[in-house]
């Protein structure tokens, strides 16, 4: 079994690396660019963002038609300790 089966045994890899992605952006990040970068439907992102966003892990900060992504302090905190076990594994 290889780094990424196993990583993906304890965790589900879209919401994971939505995190991840988001921790690590260098820039404004949307919901739509976020849905380019972990190969997943637009839909299915926006889907997963509502239930991060209901459980305190992100904010949607409107600019105009679009709404910005940001991770809230636990959701940060969280996306480093899943980064450094998607690195050790």
């Amino acid at each position: 079994m290889d780094n990424k089966e196993i990583f993906n045994v304890f965790f589900r890899e879209k919401p994971a690396m939505m995190l991840v992605e988001l921790k690590n952006a260098k820039s404004e990040v949307y919901a739509s660019s976020l849905a380019k970068c972990v190969d997943c439907t637009y839909s299915h992102v926006v889907k997963i963002l509502q239930e991060m966003e209901k459980s305190g892990l992100i904010n949607f900060e409107k600019q105009g038609r679009l709404k910005l992504l940001t991770l809230t302090k636990t959701g940060s905190e969280i996306a480093d300790h899943i980064d450094g076990i998607r690195i050790k594994l």
